[in-house]
């Protein structure tokens, strides 16, 4: 209980919200890592997952991809590319890229190939061409599944961003790695609980993208009683 007395004073403190290395500084450089580190990661996984869900090809290689990219030891191969490449901003992205992979690339994959065959031939008989299927048709019906890839992507940067810290950057999980290094838990404690709050804002950010849209139909169903 201490710990957590310390984390309250600490995040109580108005020094900590303020100046260079101050709480909202802070938060500011985890939402850019943690946002940046999704949209590479959607650039890579998003259109491969729509081609191999919509022609129902590559699964294995899909899964292969995905498999070992969720295998990367993150911190190990931080410090590996650090010693490799120096002290660059690279060596933090390129495994915080290679964990929103998988699930982007999964989900989005997956959701397309199972759309229903009805809709698809539905679609292809009104007469749309293939691409036309695929956004009209297919993507509207896979768009659950697809933010529940993004959505666990988004959550794995949050967690994953503060190894940032680890190589001289900024973000949330400096407060970590200077209060370890200096022995105040307060304050090691205190940037774990942003970390929590990042993630818990990282949620109901994506509740509030599937009231807005995901038809109503196609919202889970509320379990009566």
């Amino acid at each position: 209980m201490n710990v957590l007395t310390d984390a309250w004073g600490w995040l109580t403190t108005s020094a900590n919200w303020h100046g260079s290395d101050g709480i909202p500084t802070r938060f500011v450089e985890h939402f850019e890592y943690s946002v940046e580190a999704v949209l590479i990661g959607a650039l890579i996984a998003f259109p491969l997952g729509l081609l191999t869900g919509h022609t129902k090809r590559g699964g294995l290689v899909v899964t292969s991809l995905a498999n070992v990219a969720r295998a990367l030891p993150t911190l190990g191969l931080v410090v590996l590319l650090v010693v490799v490449m120096g002290v660059k901003f690279r060596a933090v992205m390129i495994p915080l890229v290679a964990l929103t992979v998988p699930p982007i690339l999964l989900n989005t994959y997956e959701g397309v190939r199972n759309v229903d065959p009805q809709l698809t031939d539905a679609a292809k008989g009104m007469g749309l061409r293939p691409w036309q299927v695929l956004w009209r048709a297919e993507v509207p019906a896979a768009l659950p599944l697809i933010l529940t890839g993004f959505q666990f992507a988004a959550v794995n940067a949050v967690a994953n961003t503060a190894i940032a810290a680890y190589s001289s950057f900024g973000g949330l999980g400096r407060f970590i790695i200077d209060g370890l290094a200096t022995t105040e838990y307060g304050e090691v404690a205190g940037g774990a609980v942003l970390i929590v709050i990042a993630a818990i804002l990282n949620l109901l950010f994506f509740i509030l993208l599937r009231r807005i849209f995901i038809s109503p139909g196609l919202q889970p169903k509320k379990l009566a009683g």
